[in-house]
């Protein structure tokens, strides 16, 4: 999806319509998704976010299908 002429807010959009398609039934595949999409354009790849996500689905605050939702309806 990004591209020269991807702006940040629709590679972002792109980004949410993907992960949450894996919800309710695959929390970690929706958080991976959205990472590793979020990466992909100079407007949204946030290292430091990626390990904040990471660091969150270890200790437990993103595993369910809501908590996950939230997460990823969070971004703008």
């Amino acid at each position: 999806m990004a591209t020269k002429t991807t702006t940040r807010a629709e590679h972002m959009s792109w980004c949410k319509r993907r992960a949450l398609a894996y919800l309710p039934d695959d929390p970690q595949g929706a958080l991976a998704s959205m990472m590793l999409d979020l990466s992909k354009h100079p407007g949204t790849d946030d290292p430091a976010m990626a390990r904040l996500t990471m660091m969150q689905m270890l200790d437990g605050h993103l595993s369910s299908a809501d908590q996950v939702r939230r997460h990823i309806d969070g971004f703008d």
